[in-house]
């Protein structure tokens, strides 16, 4: 009998993404959202320290379903015939069949699993839908699995600085996160100047006696004859000159 589902790619369908993780509930953007290939487990970014030596692979999120890139897929698992999505000029795969509450057939190429429309020329709408089309029809997946060493997170996934600090700065990756059906893109800014400007001025500070608001990386900037001009503004009792 043929090789059935590896340890991996059975954890890549059941453990769960984006929760808490219970190790590190008290620590900030503790997202469960990688999955160690050596453990079999899902991890947040704050393990990373304990998994540093393991093959990792980043889970995303595209419509409010799982998905991995295609570029770390293919190098455990032959993707061919599955249609992929683009996510900040990055293709991702689904994991997991996304069934269709209305089942309308036409012309057109369909999921082999779930029937959903899919582009030309593929038949597989996700991981999952061709594991279970090629098990079903060729009752071995061994063919299709490929040897993988080592493999890291991409190189726009922050990790915390200190694990142990629950103030290290843990951005996540824009990609991380998209609910959209529409493939999402960034734009830069025009010039440098406003680019300096959208940099310089981040965070503000109300001054609440002078009503004066000062950009709070560029406040050493404001000289205290501008404050003072400002301060005198404010409204109060209006001054008038003597009656002669």
């Amino acid at each position: 009998m043929g090789i059935q589902k590896p340890a991996w790619l059975e954890a890549l369908y059941t453990q769960k993404f984006f929760v808490g993780c219970s190790t590190h509930e008290t620590a900030k953007k503790n997202e469960k959202n990688i999955l160690c290939l050596d453990c079999c487990t899902s991890i947040c970014p704050h393990c990373l320290p304990s998994h540093r030596y393991h093959r990792l692979v980043q889970v995303r999120r595209y419509v409010y379903h799982d998905v991995v890139r295609l570029e770390d897929l293919e190098k455990l698992i032959d993707c061919s015939n599955v249609q992929a999505y683009t996510i900040n000029s990055a293709k991702v795969v689904f994991i997991k069949k996304r069934p269709q509450s209305r089942q309308f057939k036409g012309s057109g190429n369909y999921c082999t699993s779930c029937d959903r429309s899919l582009q030309e020329p593929y038949i597989h709408c996700s991981l999952g839908c061709k594991v279970d089309f090629v098990l079903k029809h060729k009752k071995n997946l061994s063919p299709y699995l490929r040897t993988c060493n080592s493999l890291q997170l991409s190189s726009d996934f922050l990790v915390p600085q200190d694990a142990g600090d629950e103030e290290a700065t843990n951005e996540t990756p824009r990609s991380t996160i998209v609910d959209s059906d529409e493939p999402m893109s960034t734009s830069s800014s025009g010039s440098s100047g406003s680019e300096n400007m959208s940099v310089a001025c981040t965070d503000f500070i109300r001054k609440k006696r002078s009503g004066l608001y000062v950009c709070a990386r560029s406040a050493s900037k404001v000289s205290d004859e501008d404050m003072a001009t400002s301060i005198s503004r404010r409204k109060g009792i209006p001054h008038r000159s003597p009656l002669c």
